[in-house]
């Protein structure tokens, strides 16, 4: 079973998230679902001001555009936008092997009669939705986002459904969307550690040009990392255009490797000019030098011999050792 969880942010501003209330809400007023629209908190980046168009729907569409084309059966659990807009774009063809759940117009079933919940996010119930529909080939699921289902469940019991999911074979892969900046890092570690893929997007420099970040985990543990910078066109088709520039980052690291490690010293570490050129002359007792070798290997006329002379112990039998026997 292939799991594929892609994490697709805007991180300098993120798209506008739909947030429930969860005000109690009592009497005739418990039917009406208090729905805002806020922007999430993301952080601002002073090179580009607000831009929606760069959002991870766009890609999330791509990849459900894919799917279609690849004949594959997709069950999307809609929570941040409408059917209506989820299907904008597509092929009208394609959508008969796309099948919306919808938990967009009550997420938290205030109404009573739910088409989908947060609640319902578990493998039992999420296995039974995916088996409506007959189709011979593990079927495909989509979550848009995550970051609602975690709003309103813990993070251990989503990465447990997520985890049962993997290995369960009900689904063929899981693509989720997931927005960052609105949750604590352990949880979006957590809920990133359980992905083959992760796909992090932002705005590009020039027009409808975004920058993505590829992380994939073979099953070997080999981790690969990429930047690209694409576009997505108006039938959701992706285009790679090139490869993003790493020059801001080889100009950081090459600053980094040029500081001087002993420049707030309260001591000396450096060496003069007359103690650089002492050091290099220096001949240390260890070294096996080529003087050495070639005195060792060459030895001179008139060294090296030894002179001995015989004396009686010298001459000396083991089966005479009284020197008594004349034979």
């Amino acid at each position: 079973t292939i799991f594929i969880i892609h994490t697709l942010v805007v991180r300098h501003y993120v798209e506008h998230c739909r947030l429930a209330d969860e005000a109690t809400i009592q009497g005739e007023a418990a039917s009406q679902l208090a729905r805002e629209q806020q922007p999430s908190p993301g952080v601002v980046a002073p090179y580009r001001p607000d831009s929606c168009s760069y959002s991870g729907r766009d890609l999330l569409k791509s990849f459900i555009t894919a799917a279609l084309n690849r004949e594959e059966v997709i069950h999307v659990l809609c929570f941040d936008v409408s059917e209506e807009e989820l299907k904008d774009g597509l092929k009208p063809s394609d959508t008969q092997r796309l099948h919306i759940h919808n938990a967009y117009s009550d997420p938290l079933g205030w109404t009573g009669h739910p088409n989908f919940t947060a609640q319902q996010f578990s493998l039992e119930d999420l296995t039974n939705l995916v088996k409506q529909t007959s189709h011979p080939k593990p079927a495909v699921l989509v979550i848009d986002s995550l970051s609602w289902i975690l709003r309103h469940k813990t993070p251990p019991a989503v990465c447990q459904t997520l985890q049962q999911l993997r290995k369960g074979g009900a689904v063929r892969a899981v693509i989720g969307l997931l927005h960052t900046d609105m949750h604590q890092r352990g949880t979006v570690g957590s809920v990133c550690h359980l992905a083959t893929s992760l796909i992090s997007v932002a705005p590009g420099v020039k027009g409808k040009e975004a920058v993505a970040r590829v992380t994939k985990r073979s099953k070997s543990g080999k981790v690969m990392q990429d930047e690209e910078i694409f576009c997505i066109a108006e039938d959701f088709t992706v285009t790679i255009l090139s490869k993003a520039s790493h020059a801001e980052h080889k100009t950081n690291s090459t600053e980094e490797e040029q500081a001087d490690p002993t420049a707030n010293l309260t001591f000396n570490l450096r060496l003069s000019d007359s103690e650089l050129e002492a050091k290099q002359k220096l001949t240390l007792p260890f070294v096996f030098s080529k003087e050495k070798k070639t005195a060792l290997l060459h030895p001179g006329p008139g060294s090296g011999r030894i002179l001995y002379e015989p004396d009686a112990n010298d001459d000396y039998d083991q089966e005479d050792p009284d020197d008594d026997l004349d034979v």
